[in-house]
């Protein structure tokens, strides 16, 4: 069922919503959160997509709010997707325009779940600090994604200064699964000394400069990152140990051969994750991510990252002046040609 409404407020739109839920026997019972999704006008729809599929793991109120001009005229129009609109949600679509373009959270308290914790997701762009905006500022958790931002490298780095408690990015859940498979690895193979560590993919991307920052935080030793156009985003991993080469290799969208010292090469499932998979990944979580919050808010500044492009070390001294890093990766997101994550959208592929 979808129900439109033109030049509306949150009060009459909670009031439809109840109206609605008498006349068709629809009920709210269940749901577990609120999902607050702060979009742009003609990129919404790819996000409640993805909402939907996640809400059939964590039913929940989504609330999407689009961008319009802020030189227009203030209103407010409304889309209520109910029932098989909405998977196992409700979804109330807001249009604001004029003044109502800016989300606040005195436009959406009316229409949050009581007694029901928030989550704050930005698509594409997000606020300089997205823990002090409005709506962040009541949200449990607040997802973004650096790779989709128009500066993913200087949006990484932003994210770095503003950490809060209770931030995510969803270039650092498209790697999970590489962070899994390398663990279970490193398990088999026992206690080694890693000498080096090489990525490979088609572009340096944020997810990849997470990734090789966790393994330097976590390894000690030096990244270095090898992309060229014959890779496709994120393919290859290795640890160069002492006692030989450990190895993860996706040359595909499904398969990893995963190669390690005295052992026949093995066959791993290792599918590419999209927008929707990360999404409901982040849903489950509702306190912070303290591994994250290592490496975006002290791993980022402290291990050795470089790529063969240029030889940016992010932190290699001690005594480096954070704004010297940032400027560090804006010389780096130059040189790959502001490069892209170009898995994790909705039709595109994912480095895990």
């Amino acid at each position: 069922m979808i129900v439109q409404m033109e030049d509306t407020t949150a009060a009459k739109i909670e009031k439809k919503l109840n109206q609605l839920r008498h006349e068709g026997g629809v009920v709210t019972l269940g749901r577990v959160l609120t999902l607050v999704i702060l979009a742009q006008a003609g990129h919404s729809e790819s996000a409640v997509e993805a909402a939907n599929y996640a809400s059939h793991e964590h039913p929940c109120r989504i609330i999407v709010h689009v961008a319009h001009s802020r030189t227009d005229e203030t209103r407010l129009d409304a889309q209520l997707r109910l029932g098989g609109d909405a998977g196992a949600s409700e979804v109330i679509v807001l249009h604001g325009y004029g003044d109502l373009a800016e989300p606040t959270e005195t436009l959406v308290s009316a229409l949050l779940l009581p007694d029901a914790p928030i989550v704050a997701w930005w698509p594409h762009d997000f606020p300089a600090n997205p823990s002090e905006s409005s709506i962040g500022s009541i949200a449990h958790r607040r997802i973004t994604d650096s790779s989709r931002a128009e500066d993913p490298f200087e949006s990484l780095t932003q994210l770095s200064r503003q950490y809060t408690p209770g931030d995510t990015d969803l270039a650092w859940t498209r790697i999970t699964n590489w962070r899994v498979q390398l663990a279970a690895v490193l398990d088999q193979v026992g206690p080694v000394t890693v000498q080096e560590i090489v990525l490979e993919g088609a572009a340096v991307a944020p997810s990849m400069l997470l990734f090789g920052v966790w393994l330097s935080q976590r390894l000690g030793a030096k990244v270095t990152v090898n992309s060229d156009d014959s890779h496709r985003a994120l393919d290859r991993v290795a640890l160069i140990t002492d006692k030989g080469t450990v190895e993860i290799h996706r040359p595909g969208r499904t398969v990893a051969v995963v190669s390690q010292p005295g052992q026949p090469d093995q066959q791993i499932a290792m599918p590419v994750r999209d927008l929707k998979t990360c999404l409901a990944e982040e849903l489950r979580r509702l306190g912070p991510d303290e591994v994250y919050g290592e490496v975006i808010r002290d791993g980022l500044h402290a291990a050795e990252v470089c790529t063969a492009a240029e030889d940016v070390a992010r932190g290699a001294a001690a005594d480096l002046a954070e704004e010297d890093v940032a400027e560090e990766v804006e010389d780096a997101s130059e040189a790959v040609s502001q490069g892209r994550e170009n898995d994790g959208v909705a039709d595109g592929q994912a480095a895990r």
